[in-house]
């Protein structure tokens, strides 16, 4: 059996881009290791501290856990141990102990071309190899779009600015206000650097081709969030109609909402910049104030019925938490002007969003015709990459507009890397991260010819592992806490995290599935107590050749992707031929009896 099984078999792991093992860590955790279960959560990835608080977590969608009841909230448990441990717990820096520099300062210089979660993690793991690291950002701040496109309620902007702050102490030279293309060219880049990484974001909005889709009060959803999120005035009037169903279009909904609180934030930044030579607390409570006595009304409308929108259910249960309407079903037919001024929306009913085969394809009821009042109709149908700058570079691009990658994200040109939306369109934030790593990786193999190796492991036999009692399938998920709608006030985050007990009760539910039964053949007399023991029915014992074995013996079968690693086989084997061993490979921390400190 491959090693590379092990790992594959956490479906954790399997599912995680940077390759978190979530079940170490969340296990860790139900067994009071917290600085254990932080190191397993930092080792693989940069941002770990944002990822316990907008993580897509598609670990969680993944989790075997879920095929009992609900899949372990493991994005929370991040952010209980990252709250611990992390950048913004003000101790002791425990990612150094996680990802310490593992090379001598190296010669060649590495250009990254945009501060995002895909450009920043680069530089980290590159910076971690000894490479000389240089950053150019477009805009004022590092961040990409974890700062521009994710909202204040959702990602705390000191904590995001600490993380960004510890890759750029590793030694990573930074420019901001360095926009391909205006500010340096291609060119440039490629005398000044022996390789490049392409990490432009996408932050360009698409539009819809309707009738009045160029009246006054007709956003981008993207673009909207990107100039509120830099503090920018942003008019929208008290009717907003939001169109689209994924995250994006959630994050542009709840932002509206909070229109008012942005604009005192901007006032009060404002007032800072111009008057530090007096107090200002009595003009940032007035803003503030003043601001909060209206609430725009939000409308989402979806091509998608409550159950097919893309948007994670956590924030569709947010929205919905906080009365935005949902309208589900229509899509847009054409935008109401009066004067150049959006005044409504109407639609036309959808009679299917996919086709037979899965692939999205809308169909309309032309019938079907409803008309909704609106002051501002906010477009959250897809992002674009601005490539624009990259015209007679040699660079080769895809048919959708990306920059084309082959094996190991190289470009078309030797040297240059691509990754992230700039490569594959609008990705999720974690997806974004692995790329990054992966280009560093690339890199280093470039200049080296040392291919990368994961972390060489071993199984490990446990003399005792984790048992469930007869009630473990009854624990229910708890809820992630958050503040109560009322006292949602301002841009204070929504989402609270976990307390130590409730993180503690929260990774009980694991089913460890990183432990691994085993069989030592030449133990096994083939008495099958081990199947008749098992509560889900998982083991056999067949004959060899209906699983590729040789014609006249016998084999003994156990579905992993079920069993719950209640270790009753382990026990009620007679000759000990059966063991609980845990692979200590891929996303494993070599740690023995926790950390010294």
């Amino acid at each position: 059996m491959s090693l590379q099984f092990y790992d594959e078999n956490i479906p954790c792991l399997a599912a995680c881009p940077v390759h978190t093992n979530a079940g170490a860590y969340v296990a860790a955790i139900a067994d009071g290791d917290d600085l254990s279960a932080y190191l397993t959560a930092r080792m693989p990835n940069p941002f770990a501290s944002v990822c316990g608080r907008v993580c897509a977590a598609p670990c969680e969608d993944a989790c075997r856990r879920g095929e009992i009841d609900q899949p372990i909230a493991i994005r929370a448990l991040k952010r209980f141990i990252t709250d611990k441990y992390g950048v913004q717990s003000g101790g002791r820096d425990w990612r150094k102990v996680a990802a310490a520099p593992t090379a001598d300062e190296r010669p060649q210089s590495i250009g990254i071309v945009g501060g995002g979660p895909a450009g920043m993690a680069c530089a980290h793991d590159l910076r971690l190899n000894g490479y000389q690291v240089t950053v150019y950002e477009a805009t004022a701040q590092l961040g990409g779009m974890m700062k521009l496109g994710i909202p204040e309620y959702r990602l705390d902007r000191e904590l995001l600015t600490a993380e960004l702050d510890a890759i750029v102490d590793l030694g990573v030279e930074v420019h901001l206000n360095a926009k391909l293309g205006d500010d340096v060219t291609f060119s440039e880049l490629r005398t000044r650097h022996d390789a490049l990484f392409l990490a432009i974001g996408a932050s360009l909005g698409r539009g819809l081709n309707l009738e009045g889709h160029d009246a006054d009060g007709v956003l981008k959803a993207i673009e909207f969030l990107i100039n509120v999120n830099q503090g920018y005035e942003v008019e929208i009037g008290d009717r907003v109609i939001v169109i689209g169903g994924g995250d994006v279009a959630m994050d542009a909904a709840r932002t509206a909402l909070r229109r008012e609180d942005y604009e005192a934030a901007r006032i009060a930044d404002a007032d800072v910049q111009s008057e530090t030579d007096r107090s200002l607390t009595a003009a940032v409570d007035a803003a503030r104030s003043a601001a909060r006595s209206g609430a725009a009304e939000v409308t989402v409308i979806s091509l998608e019925s409550e159950e097919e929108m893309p948007a994670s259910p956590f924030e569709l249960e947010e929205a919905q938490e906080e009365d935005i309407t949902f309208i589900h079903r229509r899509g847009p037919g054409r935008i109401l002007a009066d004067n150049g001024k959006v005044v409504g929306l109407e639609t036309v009913g959808v009679l299917s969003v996919f086709d037979e085969d899965g692939r999205f394809a809308p169909s309309f009821d032309s019938d079907d015709l409803v008309t909704y009042d609106a002051d501002t109709v906010i477009l959250a149908v897809g992002q674009a990459v601005d490539v624009v700058a990259l015209e007679g570079s040699g660079v080769e691009m895809s048919p959708r507009g990306t920059i084309g990658v082959g094996d190991g994200l190289t470009t078309s040109l030797d040297g240059v890397w691509s990754g992230g939306d700039a490569a594959h369109g609008p990705r999720t934030l974690i997806e974004a991260v692995a790329d990054g790593r992966r280009v560093a990786s690339s890199i280093h193999e470039y200049f080296t010819g040392e291919t990368p190796h994961d972390q060489k492991g071993q199984l490990v036999e446990l003399e005792q592992f984790h048992r469930f009692d007869d009630t473990y399938d009854r624990w229910d998920r708890l809820g992630i806490p958050t503040v109560d709608t009322d006292r949602r006030t301002g841009l204070a985050q929504v989402e609270m995290g976990f307390t130590e007990l409730q993180a503690r009760c929260e990774a009980a539910r694991c089913l460890r599935c990183f432990a691994n039964i085993q069989l030592d053949v030449n133990k096994c007399v083939l008495c099958a107590l081990c199947a008749d023991v098992c509560p889900l029915d998982l083991i056999a014992l067949l004959p060899a050749e209906e699983v590729g074995g040789a014609e006249g013996h016998t084999a003994l079968t156990l579905d992993e992707r079920a069993c719950i690693r209640c270790g009753l086989c382990i026990e009620r084997c007679p000759p000990k031929a059966l063991s609980m061993a845990v692979w200590t490979g891929v996303g494993v921390p070599a740690l023995s009896g926790g950390v010294s400190v």
